[in-house]
């Protein structure tokens, strides 16, 4: 099976270093654009979207080739599906907000169908829908927040997909460790084009893609098998999509803006202000932190519940202390 975990990375990774090129020249010949608007989009030139559906068809390829499918996996392909669809037709700038949130509310329908939900034991069976509604929704979009900045959103991804691939090979869970590579192969291969200085995007098809994969992938394992509070190992390997969408969420009602309504609140533009504007060490610096929680998810599993508290009681007050530390960037001051 190592092997071809192996080898399914690789084909994914090779079929991004193919596909994304072709992607760009696509979205180029299109007009499927990021254009600077010398507000929030300050790159220098347009820049081309579709890097997530070249991140998709990698995958898709890769896991078509080497694995077989299983109704799980099967589950989480046709939800994925429905999401990248969604956000590739958004990508051309022709769906509302409302049809993007009903698209992913079937999406998690079809998973919800398939027994692939958010299962804790001390809620009972209409908490663990409600939660992996919000969960595999608010995910989805917090990714889709978080891909502000060249290589942020998909490096973060690649770090917790490989927490989710670290807990899915302890878990034994063979399936869904592949589901894990072919999604890490691909987007490392993207990231080759995506890192600062991006010539490509994810776009609202990959961003919402990669929310709802990662999202999907960390609801089916167990982690309660040592620490039975170890179900909150998600939500550190995910913590900051999380935190930055609730970051952003707070700035902007304080503000008296909509919570939809663009605006430079987010973490990494204001720690990228602190830092004298400079992209790669702002996203490097991230990747750090990102690796940490990463860390932390895994180890959690091993722990016991007052070791876990210790642990998330350091991490949030660290956590918080920064955010509080970064909201106070005059983010109108010219820089």
């Amino acid at each position: 099976m190592v092997i071809r975990l192996v080898l399914g990375f690789v084909l994914a990774y090779l079929f991004a270093l193919v596909g994304v090129p072709m992607a760009r020249r696509a979205a180029m010949d299109f007009g499927v654009v990021d254009r600077p608007d010398g507000n929030l989009k300050t790159h220098g030139g347009a820049v081309p979207y579709l890097g997530g559906l070249a991140v998709f068809l990698a995958f898709l390829l890769s896991l078509g080739l080497i694995f077989e499918l299983d109704h799980e996996l099967l589950a989480l392909l046709l939800a994925s599906t429905i999401v990248m669809t969604l956000g590739l037709i958004d990508d051309f700038g022709v769906l509302t907000p409302r049809a993007k949130v009903l698209g992913q509310l079937v999406a998690v329908f079809v998973l919800l169908r398939a027994g692939v939900a958010v299962q804790v034991a001390v809620f009972p069976e209409w908490a663990q829908v409600l939660v992996t509604v919000l969960w595999l929704v608010g995910l989805s979009n917090a990714f889709n927040l978080l891909d502000i900045m060249d290589g942020l959103a998909s490096g973060v991804a690649v770090v917790a997909g490989t927490a989710l691939l670290v807990v899915a090979a302890l878990n034994g869970r063979w399936v869904i460790a592949a589901f894990a590579v072919a999604l890490l192969g691909a987007l490392l291969g993207f990231l080759r084009f995506n890192f600062t200085p991006a010539s490509i995007y994810l776009g609202d098809c990959g961003s919402l893609f990669i929310g709802l994969a990662l999202g999907a992938l960390a609801m089916v394992m167990n982690y309660t098998d040592r620490n039975p509070v170890g179900f909150i190992a998600p939500l550190i390997i995910l913590a900051l999509p999380i935190a930055d969408t609730a970051y952003v969420t707070v700035l902007r009602l304080r503000a008296g803006r909509k919570v939809y309504h663009g605006s430079p609140d987010h973490f990494p533009l204001r720690l990228r202000r602190k830092l004298g504007g400079n992209t790669r060490a702002t996203v490097l610096w991230i990747y750090g932190v990102a690796v940490v929680m990463g860390a932390a998810g895994v180890v959690v599993t091993f722990l016991d519940p007052k070791q876990t508290a210790a642990l998330v009681g350091v991490l949030a007050a660290l956590g918080l202390g920064l955010l509080i530390w970064l909201a106070r960037v005059d983010m109108e001051a010219p820089s």
